[in-house]
This record gives C-alpha cells, sequence and structure tokens, in this order.
C-alpha cells in the first residue's frame, strides 16, 4: 500500500499505525512569484472562472491579515514530474500576516480543472497553517518560508489531498479529520527540528485539519463554480497523537473540541499544553 493511501486511510479514521514510510518528494517551492505567475500553465478554458477563483481568495485572505504581494511557487510543478495533480499545474502558496503570527495557505486546490466543464471549484477545499514559531524565517523574507516545518507539512498535507482527489466529503462527514506524516527523522531539516514533544516514538507527526479558527472564514461561499471550505492544519503533540491512537473517531473528536474551545486553538503553537 503507498505511502498516500496509507495517509487517506488516517483521514477517513484508520487507526492503524503507519509502516515505514515516507512522503514523496517534490521540488522545493522556494521561489517566490508575482501575481502574473497565477496565470500561468495550466489555466483552466473559463479564464473568466480562474480569475474570479483568484479573486475571491484573495477577498478572504486580505480580511484575514496582510497579504504578502508574492506567491510561493514552484519552478517545475510538481505534478509534470510524477507528483499528485493540483486542478491545474499551477501548485502556488500564499502568505498572509495578522498579530505577529505567520499564516501560510495553499492557492489553487480550488482552481477550476483545467481542461473540465461542469465541474465545481478544484477540490473545493484550500489549506492553511498559522503559527507564532517561525520568527527565524522572518528576516529571509518570503522565500525562506519554503524551508519551514510549516511549509512542509502544509505542502505533504496538499499534496495528499490532491492525490485522495479532496476531502471536502470526509470533512463533511466528519468535521475534523487526523492525519499523521511518518518518516520525520528522514525528511528535511525543518522536520527533523520539531520540538520532540511533537514527534511520536514511532517517528509520525500528528495533524488535525478543520478546526474552526478565529477571525478566518470557514467556507468561501461566493466562488464563481462551488462553495469552497478553508481549513486549517493544527500540529498535534504527540500524546494527543498517542490518544487518537488508542480512543479512535471519539478522542478524535475529545481533542478537536477541547482546542476548538480554547481562543487559537487552531494555531501550530510549540508552547501550548497538551489536551489529551
Amino acid at each position: 500500500m503507498s505511502w498516500w493511501k496509507r495517509t487517506l486511510d488516517k483521514l477517513r479514521g484508520a487507526q492503524s499505525p503507519p509502516a515505514d514510510a515516507s512522503p514523496r518528494p517534490t521540488p522545493d517551492a522556494a521561489t517566490p512569484a508575482g501575481d502574473a505567475a497565477r496565470a500561468g500553465p495550466g489555466i483552466a478554458p473559463d479564464a473568466g472562472a480562474f480569475e474570479a477563483s483568484a479573486a475571491r481568495r484573495d477577498a478572504c485572505w486580505a480580511a484575514v491579515g496582510s497579504v504578502a504581494p508574492d506567491v510561493l511557487s514552484h519552478l517545475i510543478s510538481p505534478s509534470l514530474m510524477g507528483g499528485p495533480a493540483w486542478p491545474t499545474t499551477r501548485q502556488a502558496y500564499r502568505v498572509v500576516r495578522r498579530s505577529g503570527r505567520i499564516l501560510i495557505a495553499t492557492d489553487g486546490l480550488s482552481d477550476p480543472f483545467d481542461g473540465v466543464e461542469g465541474m465545481g471549484n478544484g477540490f473545493e477545499t484550500e489549506l492553511f497553517i498559522e503559527t507564532a514559531d517561525l520568527a527565524d524565517a522572518e528576516d529571509g523574507g518570503i522565500a525562506a518560508l519554503a524551508h519551514t516545518w510549516a511549509f512542509e507539512i502544509l505542502k505533504t498535507v496538499a499534496a495528499t489531498v490532491a492525490e485522495a482527489g479532496g476531502i471536502s466529503g470526509q470533512l463533511e462527514d466528519y468535521g475534523v479529520l487526523s492525519m499523521e506524516l511518518p518518516g520525520v527523522s528522514g525528511g528535511t531539516a525543518a522536520m527533523q527540528a520539531l520540538p520532540p514533544a511533537f514527534v511520536s516514538d514511532d517517528d509520525c507527526v500528528g495533524l488535525l485539519i478543520g478546526l474552526p479558527a478565529d477571525g478566518i472564514p470557514s467556507v468561501i461561499a461566493d466562488m464563481p463554480l462551488s462553495p469552497v471550505r478553508v481549513a486549517a492544519v493544527t500540529l498535534l503533540r504527540a500524546d494527543e497523537l498517542a490518544a487518537i491512537r488508542d480512543g479512535g473517531a471519539a478522542e478524535r473528536r475529545r481533542v478537536a473540541d477541547r482546542l476548538a474551545s480554547m481562543p487559537g486553538g487552531h494555531l501550530s503553537a510549540f508552547d501550548r499544553a497538551s489536551v489529551a
């Protein structure tokens, strides 16, 4: 069974620990690209819907905080090198700053499908991760964020979502999903730098997807083709992951409810107390 299939099983609530697998490598998305890059190769035939989708997403993030004018984008789209395909070949990420925190969001999972008519807004989901624990990356500008644990986590989750063909149905059914990323010690230097309290004994990082976020809408309702979910990716402590493994869906719900009841519970924060 492939790595992404094991990860998708986690999204669907399966509880067996992952085997010794590692995420599929993709080219570093370390190249800032201006807005012109958003109209690059892979635009859907309905250019009006593509531009309207980008405008709606931009308006959403502009209401949240200060949006960097450039996007993080790949030199070569991972889909052209055997990686998971997004709705178009364009795979980009937005950076938003607010209240001393950095938010990195996917920008394109909800693009209209390239070459397909009569479909909605792509996978009908955009993902983001928000944290105050990226101070060391600030001096390097937007490109430096592509070499952080937060970006590595978001990029891997986005690849899994794309490989699975979207997770909007699972989010609808379960509300909040759990996920594991295996092989931390064999991953990038940024992932290896995660605090030990967030890495399990079997070398995994646990995540929740879909916690409510203060000041961020859970849905962009006015997208041109279909509503799009905006889902937070939240780093779990190792003991929280262990509790979810032992307790299954009921414990995932309890952990999610406890975090949701806290101000900023969706944040990936190294200094927060465990809710297990």
